[in-house]
């Protein structure tokens, strides 16, 4: 397949240029109701602090403030207004004729941080803003731009009514715009997208693979002839081929079950191709509105040759998604399932039992329901481990101990994370604590776990990306530790931050990180990100029978699971790891 592409490229380029011109749609034409394009400059913000931005902002004649009106934002705003796009022509004829909805369009172009006098360097932020593959810019939307336009417009809060665009560069940047932030933008038009290895877009074919799928539809094209020479079929770029790699993004989208369309084209980095098939895009991007856009399971699963191994559908399924379990106890410090399938939480004041408060106690870092029935949590400030009955009886297990989070054997015993100490912990069903893992390659300990069947330690590394795998010795003591885990790093964050650790009944290990939970194959290979709840940082997570449970901004979140999670009081034996 790869080849008979290389092979198109390089027969094609002298041969299979077409002349792209513009069609009806991009005419202005007589009785069409004609918008207005108003130009201004928003000041710098706390985000890109003193980069001021030009931008414009086009409203159909349609438009009624009476109304929250749909939005779609183009990078590059100035080129999307200039004569070659006639993006604002184009909006007065599909709206005219209801192809797509009567939206504002907002075009931004890229800061520019001035310079402090006429023989000083200015600062051009197209490349930091839009080739930034971390969601700075999407922030910078949300938060700045899109706010900006409400004051003067009623903008629909709806993110299936919100789109973005862009262009090379600009594409990436309105890509990672959805990708990070599905709950603003739902549908992207990326043209000659610089998926290329240039600040990081190039991964974005492994992780949408690896990905649990998001709300998005996607429209790209691309040119056979971008950055490609006679005789330099993969390309004469340092980052790599333009065509390919919009191959590979298109690829990897249809493999996950998006909604996605790619037009491969014949010309060079140039928007000929773009520009002539721009109300169409702008119509397929748009279409069935205001039918909302959803996650859907790729069409293969099931069928011949399809790969259940390492797949997000293995684990979860789209039509179950994430959903509310009782009320917010603020930030969630401690977060656990009883044998009985009861929800235990803390937070900074109390654990809780369901909604109610089963013992008015502070500082309590973990939680983790013990074979016994009992609830067990670390209270840090007192270096004391302490558990809790059904009825809210309280017992001391341990004095002296620091610990961040523990979990329980079948046997009663304990293993605990002490960050100061970057060290784990063993408290024997009777005896005393000892310390069984110093390791000066973890940077900060405050994650442990055990294997399906309890043989192995796993010890979560919140600053590391490599989370560590021991091997459990007879007498509780561990060793033959490993980096064995290598979990994917969210570019908005530096480290890993893993905080809780669950395995299932096949042996997979699961990892709360700023990235989303990560599930590892008994392998160590990291097969695939399910997301968040929501936006923002997971607190704690617990993966307990057939639930998946985590909490974020205070709330606990559960969603079904196919397979099963293990327990303290669930030992079981996986089969071999697969190779």
């Amino acid at each position: 397949m790869k080849q008979l592409f290389v092979l198109l490229f390089s027969t094609c380029l002298m041969s299979c240029a077409q002349d792209y011109s513009l069609g009806p749609d991009s005419q202005e034409h007589a009785g069409i109701p004609k918008g207005t394009v108003t130009r201004h400059v928003l000041a710098p913000g706390k985000i890109y602090q003193g980069v001021p931005h030009n931008y414009a902002i086009y409203v159909p004649a349609q438009y009624s403030a009476s109304k929250p009106a749909p939005f779609m934002i183009f990078l590059d705003g100035s080129g999307a207004l200039g004569p070659q796009q006639r993006v604002p022509t184009v909006l007065d004829n599909l709206i005219a004729r209801g192809d797509v909805p009567a939206m504002i369009g907002i075009f931004i172009d890229p800061g520019v941080l001035p310079a402090l006098n006429d023989k000083a360097q200015i600062r051009a932020n197209r490349i930091f803003e839009y080739d930034n593959i971390s969601p700075m810019f999407a922030s910078f939307l949300e938060t700045e731009m899109i706010p900006e336009v409400a004051k003067s417009y009623n903008l629909s809060k709806d993110p299936n009514d919100h789109a973005i665009e862009g262009v090379s560069t600009g594409a990436v940047g309105a890509f990672v715009a959805a990708w990070e932030r599905p709950d603003l933008f739902r549908r992207v038009l990326s043209f000659i997208g610089t998926f290329v290895s240039m600040k990081g877009a190039e991964t974005f074919p492994a992780t949408i693979r690896r990905t649990e799928p998001k709300p998005i539809r996607v429209f790209l094209q691309a040119g056979k002839g971008d950055h490609i020479g006679a005789g330099q079929p993969f390309g004469v770029f340092y980052g790599g081929s333009w065509p390919i790699n919009n191959q590979l993004m298109y690829e990897a989208l249809q493999f996950s079950g998006y909604d996605v369309k790619f037009d491969l084209g014949t010309e060079a980095h140039n928007m000929k191709h773009g520009a002539a098939i721009m109300p169409e895009a702008l119509k397929w991007l748009w279409r069935d509105y205001p039918k909302p856009i959803e996650v859907r399971e790729p069409a293969a699963i099931g069928k011949k040759d399809w790969e259940v191994r390492g797949q997000v559908y293995s684990i979860v399924s789209a039509s179950k998604p994430w959903g509310k379990v009782g009320t917010p106890h603020g930030e969630v410090t401690g977060l656990t399932v009883g044998r009985d399938g009861t929800i235990y939480a803390a937070n900074t004041a109390a654990v809780f039992a369901g909604d109610k408060a089963l013992k008015l106690v502070s500082g309590i870092m973990a939680l983790r329901a013990g074979a016994d029935g009992r609830v067990y949590g670390s209270q840090p400030a007192t270096k004391r481990i302490l558990s809790w009955g059904p009825g809210g009886d309280e017992k001391v297990v341990a004095t002296g101990v620091t610990a961040a989070d523990l979990v329980l054997t079948a046997q009663g015993g304990i293993y605990y994370a002490d960050p100061a100490a970057r060290a784990v912990g063993y408290i024997p069903p009777s005896g005393k604590a000892r310390t069984v893992v110093k390791n000066g390659a973890l940077l900060r300990i405050t994650s442990v776990g055990l294997s399906a069947d309890q043989s192995l330690l796993i010890v979560g590394d919140q600053q590391g990306r490599f989370q560590w795998s021991y091997q459990i010795q007879a007498d509780g003591g561990v060793a033959n530790g490993e980096p064995f885990f290598r979990v994917d790093l969210w570019e908005g964050s530096p480290v890993s931050e893993v905080r809780g650790i669950g395995a299932d009944a096949i042996g997979q290990i699961y990892f709360a990180t700023a990235l989303g939970i990560q599930y590892c194959e008994q392998n160590g290979r990291c097969a695939a990100v399910l997301s968040k709840p929501v936006p923002g940082s997971i607190e704690r997570m617990s993966l307990t029978g057939d639930y998946l449970y985590a909490a974020v901004g205070g709330q606990v979140y559960r969603r079904p699971v196919k397979i099963q999670g293990t327990s303290a009081w669930s030992v079981v034996t996986p089969p071999r790891p697969p190779l």
